[in-house]
């Protein structure tokens, strides 16, 4: 017995490290070390430069599901399916990881992880968090090349949700877009939802864009606006595409007279994309 307790004097202490470390152990095996994530997290919080990813992420969310209520009302206000039909309702969409961008076109344009294998056809339209991404432009059996909203050369029909002023985005190589009207006099003001317009050709409408944060209705020919796109397309690394088939604008006959041009209208701003 003197033996074990002087035996115990001497080794008390490692021999309770040594089972506390055994312990902590086991529970890291168990939860996956997730509270040393948490304490490193928590530890680090203070020297992060600004929202997390998925902050986010989770606020782009926030921003379409408000946008798309925004625009429900107005459709109710409106009475739109009087003036323009019924809506046509998208087809269920097929999820894709992002796999590729370069740093030369990071604001112009991605590769996805779904191809003409997937269903997946040019021309087709991909959104995300937030909503609108872009639209496809080129198809391999297993991947697919979008361009971006952002993209200068890139044009969408969009339209005001509250007044229903319509005109078309431009990318900017930025999360920031602009938006030019038709009118010369438009109802807009910041803070307005910007979506999809139904006038356009190779989108469909109603998909979330942005919200208006600067105007600039003096420019000419025509009044613009700035729209911060509530999809983080610099950061997006999962997207939905959705089979959409442009739009065909038939332009009836008419008799005039031959020095008389006939133009389309400016509403199927869509045409100006390359």
């Amino acid at each position: 017995m003197f033996v074990v307790r002087r035996w115990w004097n001497q080794y008390a202490l490692k021999t309770g490290l040594v089972a506390l470390m055994v312990v902590a152990a086991l529970g890291m095996r168990e939860t996956g070390g997730a509270a040393i994530y948490e304490l490193y997290r928590w530890a680090t919080s203070p020297f992060h430069p600004g929202p997390s990813r998925a902050a986010m992420l989770q606020s782009s969310y926030a921003q379409e599901l408000q946008q798309r209520l925004v625009e429900l009302e107005s459709q109710n206000r409106s009475l739109r399916q009087v003036v323009e039909g019924d809506a046509v309702p998208l087809a269920a969409g097929t999820p894709a990881a992002v796999i590729g961008r370069s740093a030369g076109d990071w604001w112009q344009q991605i590769i996805i992880s779904r191809g003409s294998s997937d269903g997946i056809d040019a021309d087709d339209i991909v959104t995300g968090p937030g909503g609108l991404i872009g639209r496809v432009v080129a198809v391999s059996p297993h991947s697919s090349r979008v361009l971006l909203v952002s993209d200068p050369t890139s044009r969408v029909g969009a339209r005001v949700s509250r007044s229903r002023a319509t005109g078309y985005i431009r990318g900017e190589m930025g999360q920031q877009v602009v938006m030019e009207f038709f009118d010369k006099i438009p109802d807009v003001k910041v803070g307005d939802v910007v979506t999809t317009s139904a006038y356009s050709q190779l989108f469909p409408q109603d998909i979330p864009i942005g919200r208006v944060v600067d105007l600039d209705l003096s420019k000419s020919p025509a009044p613009e606006v700035t729209v911060e796109l509530t999809s983080p397309l610099n950061i997006v690394e999962w997207v939905t595409v959705i089979p959409f088939e442009p739009k065909s604008v038939e332009i009836p006959a008419v008799d005039a007279p031959a020095s008389q041009e006939i133009i389309p209208n400016r509403a199927a701003e869509d045409n100006l994309a390359p």
